[in-house]
């Protein structure tokens, strides 16, 4: 049997068990807006370390770093500690925080505790489904790459399949789809990944330091060397990628699921641990194959490996890893995604609407959604790409607006769930968010222009803030 005949079994399989895993949990999800966002705030820590992981450990993971370790070399580690560093940065500053609360989202947060301003929840709501919607296309991106290689289609039906089965079964059963299947999804990532690195490594004899001598002997000695001559370009990398997770709606949303605050923040610690290591490994990978082939586009450096030098029982695992990971990621992204526009966009403005109103809509912009970021998959130059521009416009925006809201308090005492107790304002929070996006796209600002964007971000909120708080208090009185 040919490689290309098992990758296409094994993702008619897989899929059907997730759409059948959708079909049972269905009638739960829909009880209520709650259970179809949050699941109740039922999830124990299970459940939530294997979601957390399978998302983390989305297709991305293992193509487009996989690539980018193949083109940038050793220097592309410094994403890799910002993106998947900041997990354990969350795990420990904010999951257990964010646990203690049944918020749908995070913008809701914003709103309920610094805020008090629909306007300012929906301007966050734009900007963190950004990254959501990037996420989604990247997915189907990297599997339409791998089909393509691997079998000589077409990359567009695929990348249109793809979305068709995630958006179906992420429809039908909300946050209780993407948990469960993440279940099954994570266990086969963890297992079929160990398989994966095993045989990857066998071909520098297990050493990393080979990978060097293998680089220095082709001529690129330069791909071995971390990049500590540019500072800057590290510390904004490692910003770009910090700064995009900590908006991040899926890792929220999770801590919110989470049955109590231990859960919320064990079940991020534990999946970005291992999470970190395993993107550092893809990432050497990708340099690995770069010693074996030099001449073949990052995006597809992957696919070539598995059908040249795995067996193909073993590369069939292989595929079946990346696929879970790529479906465990764009379910969990396009969840996210829809729960955002309905719990902040919608649900604001129209504060008659009922549950099952709102479980309908968001039902619906989950395959809105899923249409738009198939779209995006399939113009977009590569997948990271897809990534870092959202990173950067959401996290700019709205990373000093969490920070500042959050410890520039009233009083001292602690944030409690219906209680503003910020000195923020609305229109500090919106000048605020609006400078933080836009000067975080703007190319004639240099390499710095995160950092930039950041800056100014966090002054304008600070200073407009104070010069618009008599006029908020004399609104709320």
């Amino acid at each position: 049997m040919t490689l290309g005949t098992t990758l296409w079994i094994i993702t008619v399989l897989m899929c059907g068990a997730f759409l059948g895993i959708s079909l049972k949990v269905k009638d739960k999800a829909e009880l209520s807006f709650s259970n179809y966002a949050i699941g109740g705030k039922t999830f124990p820590m299970y459940l939530i370390f294997f979601t957390q992981f399978a998302t983390i450990m989305g297709v991305g993971n293992f193509v487009g770093h996989a690539g980018s370790g193949y083109s940038t070399g050793l220097s592309w580690m410094a994403f890799i500690l910002g993106e998947q560093g900041s997990k354990i940065i969350f795990a420990l500053f904010i999951a257990g925080f964010a646990g203690r609360f049944t918020y749908n989202t995070f913008p809701e947060l914003l709103d309920d505790l610094i805020t008090k301003d629909k306007v300012t929840r929906a301007m966050a709501g734009v900007l963190a489904s950004s990254i959501m919607i990037a996420w989604v296309g990247g997915q189907g991106k990297a599997l339409g790459n791998i089909f393509s290689v691997v079998t000589g289609v077409d990359p567009l039906p695929v990348i249109l399949l793809f979305s068709a089965v995630f958006i179906i079964y992420t429809t039908l059963g909300g946050i209780y789809s993407v948990v469960w299947t993440d279940l099954l999804q994570g266990v086969l990532v963890l297992i079929f990944g160990v398989i994966f690195y095993v045989y990857a490594f066998k071909e520098v004899n297990f050493s990393v330091g080979e990978i060097g001598v293998r680089l220095q002997a082709l001529g690129r000695a330069d791909m071995w060397e971390f990049g500590i001559s540019d500072p800057m370009k590290i510390i904004n990398m490692i910003v770009t990628g910090t700064i995009g997770i900590l908006v991040a709606q899926i890792y929220w949303q999770r801590c919110f699921s989470a049955t109590d605050t231990k859960t919320a923040k064990n079940g991020m610690l534990y999946s970005g641990i291992i999470a970190i290591l395993a993107v550092m490994l893809t990432a050497l990978v990708g340099m690995i194959i770069f010693t074996i082939k030099q001449d073949l586009a990052p995006g597809d450096a992957m696919a070539w490996f598995m059908m040249n030098r795995i067996p193909v029982a073993v590369a069939g695992m292989v595929f079946a890893l990346v696929l879970a990971a790529g479906m465990s990621s764009a379910d969990s992204n396009l969840n996210s995604a829809s729960i955002l526009i309905v719990n902040d966009l919608i649900k604001p403005f129209k504060p008659e609407t009922t549950d099952q109103q709102l479980v309908k809509y968001a039902k619906w912009l989950t395959a809105v959604i899923g249409v738009f970021a198939a779209l995006g998959a399939i113009y977009a130059s590569s997948i990271l790409s897809l990534f870092s521009r959202a990173y950067s416009m959401a996290g700019s925006g709205l990373v000093p607006l969490l920070v500042i809201g959050l410890l520039w308090k009233e009083k001292p005492d602690a944030h409690e769930k219906g209680k503003k107790n910020s000195k923020v304002t609305p229109w500090g929070a919106r000048v605020s968010i609006v400078a933080g996006a836009v000067l975080s796209q703007i190319n004639a600002l240099g390499s710095n222009k995160v950092l930039i964007a950041l800056a100014v971000s966090a002054i304008l909120l600070v200073v407009v803030s104070l010069a618009t708080q008599k006029t908020n208090k004399q609104m709320e009185a």
